[in-house]
């Protein structure tokens, strides 16, 4: 049996904040927008989930198929939910974060033009609420005590 709902129902989205340390500097996985909205502007790597997955599921794929990475460890950080976050509609986004040795090689695919390591200090002007997501990131976790 279906069910159907006379009430509107966001979207769900996931993101990855995948962190690497080389020396004493710490690296953040960033793509470069294909498409609108944003599209040229820098973001976290994520996007919608499918309705079969869980969403460490697709935090996982989003992650592969825009950076090439695959085997990455993710725990969930935060729920974003601001009602204007995402000029497409109402958007929820779970973030997921998780760590790399060293700056991997990357291929950037699906909705990615680039895929590129950033210095964490460093960052460039971020599409959607992604400032806000890394500010509090940086701002809520130990990242040297996590390394």
């Amino acid at each position: 049996m279906t069910y159907t709902y006379e009430y509107p129902r966001p979207a769900v989205t996931t993101d990855a904040i995948i962190v690497c340390r080389e020396s004493d500097e710490k690296y953040v996985l960033l793509i470069q927008r294909l498409k609108d909205p944003f599209a040229g502007k820098w973001a976290l790597p994520g996007g919608f989930l499918n309705m079969d997955e869980s969403l460490e599921e697709g935090c996982k794929r989003e992650l592969e198929e825009e950076t090439g990475l695959v085997g990455i460890s993710l725990t969930q950080f935060h729920t974003f939910g601001a009602v204007n976050r995402d000029p497409r509609g109402r958007t929820i986004s779970v973030v997921f974060y998780g760590f790399v040795s060293e700056r991997v090689k990357l291929c950037s695919g699906d909705d990615a033009a680039f895929a590129k390591w950033f210095p964490l200090d460093d960052l460039p002007v971020l599409a959607f609420d992604h400032t806000e997501i890394m500010k509090k990131f940086i701002s809520g976790m130990s990242i040297a005590k996590l390394f």
